[in-house]
């Protein structure tokens, strides 16, 4: 096992940024749980694999580079505020489209963390597909991957002009709106599209001008408004309460 080189690092810290990634077709995947799963489940999809010493993962065979790096070197390469024993570069998958019932559509979602837990609840849900606007953050940003847990090996995401997509589906197009229908009173069931909005403006008006089934999550209380992620755990409950 060789050493972890400054050209390395250098490489490893440049995947922080959309337009490496872009360039190189790859991302970054820390933490030994979700790194184990990249080895077990993905391997033919990593480029290079670091360890620390203090690292337990698993790789049984190999057709990758392997480095050991200490406990700094890790530190300096990582995004996160307390890296663990071990990071992993793999390739970005090739686009595609799926054949499923039911998708999940984004408009302009920011926040890596609200990104990452909607992948999380699309998993836990088995929604198989999420489209999303141009305008939404990357997946592969490192703090979506992580608050992703894993489930961004096991959803399929595409990046499309979604008013575009949203004007050539046949498909019921759900859309979660403030004067939309109220969500326990409506008949539904896991078929179609749900879009969600960006977490300041919502729903662009563009897209609202597709949406066919506006509905809503009704207020009892005197909040202003919900996370878009915690209003997306909410929904897929309903949609999923009869299947």
């Amino acid at each position: 096992m060789q050493s972890l080189s400054k050209n390395k690092i250098k490489w490893i810290r440049s995947l922080q940024q959309k337009k490496f990634r872009e360039e190189y077709g790859l991302f970054i995947v820390e933490g030994e749980k979700m790194v184990q799963e990249a080895i077990d489940f993905f391997g033919h999809s990593i480029e290079f694999l670091c360890v620390t010493k203090s690292s337990k993962i698993n790789v049984p065979t190999s057709s990758f580079e392997i480095a050991l790096a200490t406990e700094e070197e890790l530190k300096s390469i990582s995004s996160l505020k307390n890296p663990n024993n071990s990071l992993v570069v793999l390739k970005i998958p090739a686009k595609k489209t799926i054949d499923t019932n039911f998708r999940i559509a984004l408009d302009g979602i920011q926040d890596p963390g609200n990104m990452g837990t909607i992948l999380r609840l699309a998993d836990w849900f088995n929604v198989k597909e999420i489209i999303c606007s141009k305008e939404t953050v990357d997946i592969y940003n490192p703090k979506v991957v992580q608050a992703s847990m894993g489930a961004i090996f096991r959803i399929n995401v595409v990046y499309c002009d979604l008013v575009e997509y949203l004007s050539k589906t046949k498909e019921p197009i759900y859309g979660a709106l403030l004067e939309g229908e109220n969500i326990y009173k409506k008949t539904i069931a896991p078929h179609g599209i749900l879009v969600l909005g960006n977490e300041g403006n919502g729903i662009s008006q563009k897209v609202i001008d597709h949406i066919k089934e506006p509905i809503t999550i009704p207020r009892f209380g005197q909040a202003e408004s919900l996370n878009v992620s915690v209003a997306t755990g909410i929904l897929l409950s309903e949609f999923f309460r009869g299947k």
